[in-house]
């Protein structure tokens, strides 16, 4: 099996803006789509991850984390949604449009205008005594189909091919 990756690191990075993604995902065992951003300055998970779009084991997640006194151990701020609860396979079938309104103030996760998680950004100050929140700097853009794995789950029963098909990614800032 092979999956894919297209990421901004080094070409591009954005810090506040609304970012959007209109897509579909497939919804089959195994597989772990994502949306989502990373900080440019630091280590995981000090650097920042907001996961904007991610799919797996019949979830869709809207994760924003942050880093703790322990190196490589999250502060996760999760909301999660049951496909089932959106429509199930008919809805997953259908492209959405996944959006980040990110501002000095907040950070706020939407699915098809409806608001999914919300954390103001004065609670993600990294835990490890810095006083560095890392969602006061630059993140690049990461697009994935992940498979299998811890989240991604049991490959025996998922069919092949799979797409995770992307029709645009946007991103606004103001001036």
């Amino acid at each position: 099996h092979t999956s894919s990756s297209i990421n901004t690191l080094g070409l591009h990075s954005w810090q506040y803006g609304r970012f959007e993604m209109r897509g579909r995902i497939n919804i089959s065992t195994g597989l772990w789509p994502a949306f989502w951003t990373l900080g440019v300055k630091g280590q995981w998970p000090s650097n920042g991850e907001i996961d904007i779009m991610e799919y797996y084991k019949g979830n869709i997640l809207a994760n924003i984390a942050c880093g703790t006194a322990e190196p490589h151990k999250a502060e996760w701020y999760s909301k999660t949604k049951a496909v089932a609860d959106l429509g199930g396979v008919k809805w997953a079938a259908e492209f959405h449009v996944w959006r980040m309104d990110w501002d000095g103030n907040r950070i706020a996760l939407y699915v098809d205008d409806v608001l999914l998680n919300e954390v103001p950004l004065n609670k993600l100050q990294n835990k490890d005594g810095t006083g560095i929140n890392p969602f006061k700097q630059p993140h690049y853009i990461l697009l994935n189909l992940a498979m299998g794995g811890m989240n991604g789950g049991e490959l025996s029963d998922t069919k092949f091919p799979n797409r995770f098909e992307v029709d645009y990614v946007r991103v606004y800032q103001r001036k």
